[in-house]
């Protein structure tokens, strides 16, 4: 078997073989049509695109790149790794000195589906690489090269120095190390360890009572391989196989991972993989990895004037080619790197969907494998309904493995079920929609989403029935983690959706179908969706009255677009929603808000979508981009990619819309081959605050309709300088005819306009993203206390027995926190730990010493407060000349007002107990100790109380810059 399929069962890779023609159709015709504009852009376009070479390339992603001058020490502060099967992300080893490499695989999981998906089908680690150096580390210079994906730079030791280089290789199963020793870390080690072959769950809970475990992994050695095997109380196996080869400078690690189910044979495709990457040179695996990532950036190219938030883009691009491919697993959660999680699966309620957006308008097909798994696993959306339901239904339950599989049953409307949401199938078929809009490939349509539409449409048919009204109505259904309610609009929504687009797939495919008619009545008389003065409900009789972090209330504005802000009747209703539900605190997250980027950008709001996008940035985006809730998901920061994406060109409804959400500050943009609805290729440039110039191509042939943002008359000439003809509308849309193949050039009447593609200047310049050195010599320094965390004071809305801040199970909301791993009150800088389930986050005194960095300190600046009541006790300040000091150390209860002069760094508006959310207050205060600048400070000793209970955040400590 090939390397690039070397992660695939074989029983799945005759499954994708089968696929036959259909397989082809959905990746690789459009890859190469992709490819085939790239090249003939340009060539008679008149464009002038300075980013056709490589070093335009080098040079202009390497401003976007990542850098450590810290050790990161967790998945969401370090490097990542990834080719859509194998993974790895790299941080310090937890309570060692060590660097770990994790080793993940996308497709290793169980496969005992009566266990459900969070233990029966979840996915399971493999295991974790760790350097060892010789002496202790003291530093890091490390830099993620996003143009060569390739980790490379130096861990420092009191010893010496280790050069590192690492790469997942693009289309080999295949993690290639290098490490180049000084003479003093010559001895370093490098040891894989394999985990234990369980559901990262366990962060939650013990498995179930009756789940055996698997058996421990099996090690062994053949010539200069190592092979781990595991394997499974289902069947199959997963097998690891490694090679280390020492030379005169430099030692190099060759890993593979694979996975077989229900064959035994995972092993002879590791073993493989290593064994002819061994026997290819260095040059040709560097050549094969860097040309497909050379080729999948050029495939579209976008700039921004935001240096951030242009790197963000970039990284997310990045992440997603680095997570997923056509021919493997849908993303789970957390991508292909894996993570203590509750959530070890797919969940198709939101995070399928929102992960693969940005497919489609930045054109990486290749990149998304929604439409091959749907078709290749459609009788297991058939099996996933009650049998009663299964002759012309299918359904999609909330949460499986990547090929739809699971213990239970989608839900039925009006009864209760563990698994609610009836519409996730058609949401995910959304999704297909859009490829196929992207791509107009009619093969698409008729063999995949049209037939699982149509059975989709046949589930709600099943319970749909009229009112006392005349209306259709629609019993009890599940609106996703919100709650159940009789005509709910996610199901509504979906409904109208569905029926609107069979009947557009049937004219398209020129299909006589006999439910045409059922799906005109159902347009024709399903309720309204319910609404009231705060705008659109969850259902009937259920308002939205809570903090909430999904819109799947708001499905028919955005992304479905039933209902938009280009009709005046809607645009108040609209507006009335969207400020409701984002004004709720409390369980909003990251996705919230790009959500509501998003819908600003339907209103031509730009100011408020880059608003929304940089609270994302601010509050929940971690070092890396990464994001967690519960647990790591992935979903959020490339739903951030798609809020780019709809502020610069939107094509829903027919109609291309350029630049139609820039805030002002966006002076220039650049956008390139940007791919719409009805297969076109956009080119786009503003300059001084206005769109100059917009190229239009043709891929498919179909109609052409487009609002460029130029004012006044307009020149509309083909690739050789020539008129081409069109039609203006009254609403500043032109209708273009273009055969395939065809484009032309737009721009205001007697300019003549600059035709350059090229990066626009960085007008809000940012550092880059990873971690920075620590400020040198500033006025304040923080203190590094997760070391001495002894308490979990924090809990999230999924999970509430999670933590206990207060002795009785009540904590603080995470989501009122701040979750980027910072905080300032006062101007003073606080690191501020809210991490995924199971992470402490507080120290509880106790008569323990924190040790201190040493120094001249005027002030010690404390986050925290007591539980059952204030707290009246001392902290002893030790002195590097042997003296120690005890200071009184006063913190009020957290759920009071302050009482002894502390300031409100943080305030809740609810708290979290065993059964639910209350509406109590809870602060955390800023607390300030004096501190005897003319000595140097070395620890303090937190002194114990029984009742209440003294809790400790973070401790930043204030220097003297000129001390006596």
């Amino acid at each position: 078997m090939d390397e690039g399929t070397a992660g695939i069962s074989r029983r799945g890779f005759l499954g994708v073989a089968v696929a036959g023609s259909l397989a082809g159709s959905l990746a690789g015709p459009l890859a190469a049509e992709s490819l085939a504009a790239d090249v003939a852009d340009g060539a008679g376009s008149g464009l002038r695109d300075r980013m056709r070479s490589e070093h335009a390339w080098a040079e202009f992603l390497g401003a976007q790149d990542l850098h450590w001058a810290r050790m990161p020490r967790t998945w969401y502060e370090g490097p990542f790794l990834g080719n859509g099967f194998l993974a790895t992300s790299v941080y310090r080893e937890p309570g060692a000195n060590a660097l770990r490499f994790t080793v993940d695989h996308s497709q290793v999981q169980d496969h005992r589906p009566n266990f459900g998906n969070e233990w029966g089908v979840a996915r399971l680690p493999v295991g974790r690489l760790l350097l060892t150096p010789v002496g202790t580390i003291t530093g890091v210079d490390l830099r993620l090269d996003l143009w060569q994906a390739e980790l490379r730079g130096t861990v420092t030791t009191d010893r010496g120095t280790l050069e590192i280089r690492a790469i997942v290789h693009s289309v080999r199963s295949l993690l290639r190390l290098t490490v180049r020793p000084s003479l003093g870390e010559k001895d370093f080690t490098l040891a894989f360890h394999p985990a234990e072959a369980i559901s990262p769950r366990t962060i939650r809970e013990e498995p179930p009572k009756n789940f055996t475990r698997n058996p421990p992994p099996e090690l062994r050695t053949a010539g200069d391989l190592k092979i781990v095997v595991q394997p499974m109380v289902a069947g199959g196996q997963t097998a690891t196989a490694y090679r280390e080869a020492k030379g005169r400078n430099e030692t190099t690690l060759l890993l593979s991972v694979a996975h077989t189910h229900p064959d035994a044979t995972a092993e002879q495709f590791a073993r493989t993989t290593v064994r002819r990457a061994a026997l290819t040179g260095e040059s040709e695996l560097l050549r094969e990895h860097r040309n497909w990532w050379h080729d999948c950036y050029r495939r579209s190219f976008l700039s921004i004037p935001d240096g951030l938030l242009q790197s963000f883009y970039w990284i997310q691009l990045y992440k997603l080619a680095s997570a997923s491919r056509a021919s493997g697993p849908v993303m789970a959660t957390t991508g292909p790197w894996l993570e203590p999680t509750p959530w070890p699966s797919v969940w198709w309620n939101l995070n399928a969907q929102l992960q693969y957006w940005p497919v489609h308008g930045s054109g990486h097909p290749e990149l998304d494998p929604i439409p091959r798994t749907l078709s290749t696993h459609r009788q297991t959306l058939v099996d996933g309904l009650r049998p009663e339901y299964r002759h012309d239904s299918a359904g999609l339950r909330r949460s499986t493995d990547a090929q739809f599989d699971d213990a239970g049953f989608v839900g039925v409307p009006g009864q209760f079920s563990p698994d609610p949401e009836v519409g996730d199938l058609p949401w995910l078929l959304h999704n297909v929609w859009l490829t196929y809009r992207h791509s107009m490939d009619e093969r698409l349509l008729r063999e995949v989403l049209y037939p699982l539409l149509r059975k989709a449409m046949n589930y709600y048919l099943h319970f749909l029935a009229p009112g006392a009204d005349g209306k259709l109505h629609l019993p009890p259904t599940y609106s996703p983690e919100y709650g159940s309610a009789p005509d709910c609009n996610y199901d509504l929504a979906l409904i109208r959706w569905s029926c609107a687009t069979l009947l557009e797939s049937v004219r398209l495919l020129r299909i006589h179908d006999p439910l045409a008619a059922r799906w005109r009545e159902v347009l024709d008389k399903l309720v309204d969706y319910p609404v009231d003065g705060n705008g659109f409900m969850i259902g009937a009789g259920a308002p939205f009255a809570k903090s909430h972090r999904h819109y799947s209330h708001l499905l028919m504005v955005y992304p479905l677009y039933l209902v938009n802000a280009e009709q005046p009747e809607h645009r108040d209703l609209i507006d009335r929603s969207l400020k409701h539900w984002i004004s709720f605190e409390g369980a909003l997250r990251g996705y919230s808000f790009t959500g509501a980027a998003s819908i600003s950008s339907q209103f031509g709001r730009g100011e408020d979508a880059l608003k929304y996008l940089r609270e994302l940035v601010a509050r929940f985006l971690q070092p890396n981009t990464m994001y967690y809730e519960a647990g790591p998901v992935i979903e959020t920061p490339l739903s951030g990619m798609q809020s780019l994406h709809d502020m610069l060109c939107q094509s829903w409804g027919g109609i291309i819309r350029i630049f139609p959400a820039v805030p002002g500050e966006w002076a220039e943009v650049t956008l390139h081959d940007f791919r719409t609805e009805g297969a076109f290729l956009v080119s786009a440039v503003r300059r001084n605050g206005k769109t100059d110039f917009v190229r239009i191509r043709s891929l498919a042939g179909e109609p052409c309709r487009v609002r460029t943002g130029i004012p006044g008359r307009l020149a509309v000439r083909d690739n050789h300088g020539r008129p081409h003809r069109y039609k203006q509308g009254a609403d500043n849309t032109i209708e273009i005819e273009l055969r395939r193949g065809e484009e032309v050039i737009v721009h205001a009447a007697g300019a003549r306009p600059d035709l350059t593609i090229a990066p626009v200047k960085t007008t809000k310049p940012a550092p880059p993203w990873g971690l920075p050195p620590l400020p040198p010599g500033g006025d304040m320094v923080t203190v590094d206390l997760e070391p001495f965390y002894t308490n979990d004071g924090i809990t999230n809305e999924f999970y509430l027995g999670d933590g206990d801040f207060d002795g009785t199970g009540r904590t603080y909301p995470s989501g009122a926190l701040p979750q980027n791993g910072s905080l300032t009150d006062d101007g003073v800088p606080f690191r501020f730990t809210n991490g995924h389930e199971g992470t402490r986050n507080n120290i509880i005194a106790a008569g323990q010493t924190v040790e201190l960095p040493e120094g001249n300190y005027r002030r010690l600046h404390v986050l925290g407060a007591s539980d059952n009541g204030n707290t009246d006790s001392t902290v002893t300040l030790h002195y590097t000349d042997g003296t120690a000091t005890p200071v009184k150390f006063a913190l009020t209860d957290w759920l009071a007002s302050a009482a002894f002069g502390e300031s409100e760094a943080l305030r809740t508006n609810q708290i979290h107990t065993r059964t639910g959310p209350a509406p109590l207050r809870a602060a955390v205060f800023h607390q300030v100790l004096a501190a005897d600048s003319t000595r140097r400070l070395r620890a303090i000793t937190l002194s114990a109380n029984a009742k209440p209970r003294s809790h400790v955040f973070a401790v930043t400590l204030e220097k003297v810059t000129n001390p006596a």
